[in-house]
């Protein structure tokens, strides 16, 4: 897609709150694209260079992620801010996995988890477990561990496949709802990724995490109150 020069320094600044030594700093490490500079002292930026400053901000304020570790993302040649849904994977795949994550080809990854291919196939196919584009991270390495403890002690697989099933219903609802809001209003764009982002990765395990709390509790009362009758 062909870039449109249209944005001077201080409408850059004005729009993302960033200082001018920091925008310089984002072109020259690449995250943002080169300004075009018709005359000596006249510097036009893209307009998607709003977005990609506030999405830096956002990524560094809320995960805590480094300079180096954006970059790394952006070279990889698969975030752009022209697809909504291409940014909106791509940025879910960085913040939810690891960054200093180790990779395992098939072969190694069995070896090293100790697992029979069949065992593998059975945990892909329940959705217990993912093959990404690298292929197996230790993050896989450390839920098959779980899966194996889950084994030994007959813990009931019905507690995972529940929250397979109920991963797939809040993904069909996430999308939906999520698509809907990123085209009604695209000048907002920004504030749409950030609510879904937060939505997604910070408000969605702090409902499940509770809510299992607060059954256990009453769960663990109900149990007390009847032993002392």
């Amino acid at each position: 897609m062909e870039l449109i020069m249209s944005l001077k320094m201080k409408h850059l600044m004005e729009q993302t709150g960033e200082s001018k030594s920091t925008i310089l700093f984002y072109v020259k490490e690449g995250l943002l694209p080169e300004p075009e500079k018709p005359k000596p002292n006249l510097h036009l930026y893209d307009e998607s260079c709003i977005n990609i400053i506030k999405f830096i901000k956002y990524l560094q304020n809320q995960f805590s992620y480094t300079i180096s570790q954006i970059q790394g993302v952006f070279k990889e040649g698969k975030f752009t801010f022209s697809d909504d849904f291409s940014m909106m994977l791509r940025s879910l795949e960085l913040m939810a996995g690891s960054p200093n994550a180790t990779w395992y080809n098939d072969e190694d990854f069995l070896e090293i988890a100790e697992l029979k291919e069949e065992e593998l196939n059975k945990y892909l196919a329940k959705g217990w477990l993912f093959k990404q584009e690298k292929g197996f991270s230790s993050k896989e390495l450390q839920l098959v561990g779980v899966f194996k403890r889950a084994e030994s002690l007959n813990l009931d697989e019905a507690l995972f496949n529940s929250y397979v099933a109920s991963a797939i219903k809040m993904a069909e609802i996430e999308y939906a709802l999520g698509s809907e809001m990123l085209e009604s209003d695209k000048t907002r764009n920004n504030e749409h990724y950030e609510l879904l982002f937060d939505a997604i990765l910070t408000l969605k395990p702090y409902i499940f995490n509770m809510h299992t709390m607060q059954e256990h509790q009453q769960q663990m009362d109900l149990k007390n109150k009847g032993s002392k009758k």
